[in-house]
C-alpha cells in the first residue's frame, strides 16, 4: 500500500494554526517554486506554487488537507562581519547585492572569498560561523531582489 504524496500550493507568511511539522531549509532551499522536501521528521510532500516564491524563517506552506508545514531557516555555513563601522561596510555589501543580515553589532553573509578580502581591506574583522541566515528583505517589498530591475 501506497499514501499518497501531499502537495503544497499556498504559502502564507505566518501560520493560521499550530503547524503539523516544519521544514529546515537553508537561505537557497528557501526560493523555490516547485520541488520535493520532506519536514524535519521526515515526512514527503510537494510544492507546487503559482510562482517562484522567497519563503521566510516563521512562514507556513498549507498542505492540500490544510495541515501547515513551517518554514525555518536551517543553520548553514556564513562569514560573520564586525567593525566600527558596520554602515560603511554594509553599504559596500549592498552596493554588490550580496544578501545580508543587518543585526545591532554584527553583518552575516554567505561565504563568498571576493567580498571577504574586500571587507578585511576595508578593516573589518571576519570570522566564519555556522547559524541560520535570514538577509533583508528588498528594498521594492518583501523576498528577494535580483538586480536592477526592479
Amino acid at each position: 500500500m501506497t499514501t499518497a504524496i501531499k502537495t503544497a500550493r499556498i504559502y502564507h507568511d505566518h501560520h493560521q494554526s499550530q503547524p503539523h511539522a516544519q521544514v529546515s531549509l537553508d537561505y537557497d532551499g528557501r526560493f523555490l517554486r516547485r520541488k520535493m522536501l520532506a519536514t524535519d521528521d521526515g515526512e514527503a510532500f510537494l510544492v507546487d506554487l503559482a510562482q517562484t516564491k522567497s519563503l521566510d524563517h516563521g512562514g507556513v506552506l498549507v498542505l492540500e488537507d490544510g495541515r501547515e508545514i513551517e518554514i525555518v531557516a536551517a543553520p548553514e555555513e556564513l562569514l560573520e562581519v564586525t567593525s566600527d563601522n558596520l554602515l560603511r561596510l554594509a553599504w559596500h555589501i549592498g552596493n554588490r547585492h550580496t544578501p545580508c543580515q543587518i543585526e545591532g553589532n554584527r553583518l552575516l553573509i554567505q561565504h563568498d572569498h571576493v567580498i571577504r578580502e574586500m571587507l578585511i581591506k576595508l578593516g573589518a574583522e571576519v570570522r566564519e560561523t555556522v547559524e541560520p541566515f535570514t538577509p533583508e528583505g528588498g528594498a521594492y517589498g518583501h523576498g528577494r531582489t535580483h538586480g536592477h530591475a526592479h
